[in-house]
C-alpha cells in the first residue's frame, strides 16, 4: 500500500470519527433503520378523504363571507335609501318653506302698496279739490285762487313722485277708460247711457285699478255704458239696475259679489 492509498483512508478516517454518533452510525450501517430522509425532503400529498374535507370546508367558508357580505350590502342600500328619502323630504320642506316665505313677503308688500294707493286717492282727491276750487265774493278772491293753485301744484308733484315709487316697485295703472267693461278686473260702481259710444264701454273711472308685475292688484271701479232702455234720466245705480236682463250689468253684478 502506497502512502497516498494510506493518506487517503487516514483522512476519511477523522473525518469518520468528527461526527455525531448517531449520522457516524447511520453512516456506518451499524443501525438497522434506514437512514433519516433529508431535511429539506417535500412533504407527502394528504390522501382524497383529506383534501375533499379541506375543500368542503372552504365552500363553507365562502358561502359564510358571501352571505355576510350580502347582508352588508342589503344593510348599505337601505341605509342609502333612507338617506335620500331624508334629503328629498328635506328638499320638499325647504321649498314649501321659501314658498311660504315668499307668498309672506308678497302679501306684505301688496298690503304695503294698498295702503300707498289709499294714500294716493286721497292725493288726488285733494288735488282735484284744489284745481277745481273757485272762490265766492269778491274779497281776496285772487289770493285764495292763488292758494288754491299752489296747492293743487303742491299736490300734483306728490302724485308723480308717489306714482314714480309705486311704479320703481311694478305698480302699473289699469286701463280701463275707453275700454270694454273686463268683469275680472273692473267693478260696475254705476251705470250711464251714452248714444255715441258702444255698449260695456267704460266711460269714467270713479277709482283707478293698479297692476303689480302684470298680476292684478287692486279693482277700477268704472262707470259702463249700457242700453237706454234701462238708463232713464242721467243715470242708473248698480243696486236699482240689478233686475235687468242685460248681460253687461249680470256681469258686473256677479263679479262684484
Amino acid at each position: 500500500m502506497d502512502s497516498a492509498t494510506k493518506d487517503r483512508l487516514a483522512e476519511r478516517f477523522r473525518a469518520y470519527l468528527d461526527r455525531p454518533p448517531v449520522a457516524a452510525r447511520a453512516s456506518a450501517g451499524l443501525d438497522g433503520d434506514a437512514p433519516d430522509a433529508a431535511p429539506d425532503a417535500p412533504p407527502e400529498a394528504p390522501d382524497l378523504f383529506s383534501l375533499l374535507a379541506e375543500v368542503a370546508a372552504l365552500k363553507n367558508e365562502v358561502k359564510l363571507e358571501s352571505r355576510q357580505v350580502k347582508t352588508a350590502l342589503d344593510e348599505f342600500r337601505a341605509l342609502f335609501e333612507t338617506l335620500q328619502s331624508a334629503t328629498t323630504r328635506l328638499d320638499q320642506e325647504q321649498q314649501r318653506r321659501r314658498e311660504q316665505e315668499r307668498g309672506a313677503r308678497l302679501r306684505e308688500r301688496k298690503e304695503f302698496l294698498l295702503e300707498l294707493l289709499e294714500l294716493r286717492d286721497r292725493l288726488q282727491a285733494g288735488h282735484a279739490s284744489a284745481a277745481g276750487y273757485r272762490p265766492k265774493g269778491l274779497f281776496g278772491r285772487r289770493r285764495a285762487r292763488e292758494f288754491a293753485a299752489a296747492m293743487a301744484e303742491g299736490l300734483a308733484m306728490n302724485l308723480r313722485r308717489l306714482d314714480e315709487t309705486l311704479a320703481r316697485r311694478g305698480v302699473r295703472p289699469l286701463p280701463a277708460l275707453g275700454k270694454a267693461f273686463d268683469p275680472h278686473r273692473m267693478h260696475a260702481a254705476e251705470l250711464d247711457f251714452d248714444p255715441a259710444l258702444p255698449i260695456g264701454q267704460v266711460i269714467a273711472e270713479r277709482r283707478p285699478g293698479f297692476l303689480l308685475e302684470g298680476e292684478l292688484l287692486r279693482t277700477a271701479e268704472v262707470v259702463v255704458n249700457r242700453r237706454e232702455s234701462a238708463a232713464p234720466g242721467h243715470g242708473v245705480e248698480l243696486g236699482e239696475a240689478t233686475e235687468s236682463h242685460d248681460p253687461v250689468i249680470q256681469t258686473s253684478t256677479e263679479s262684484s259679489s
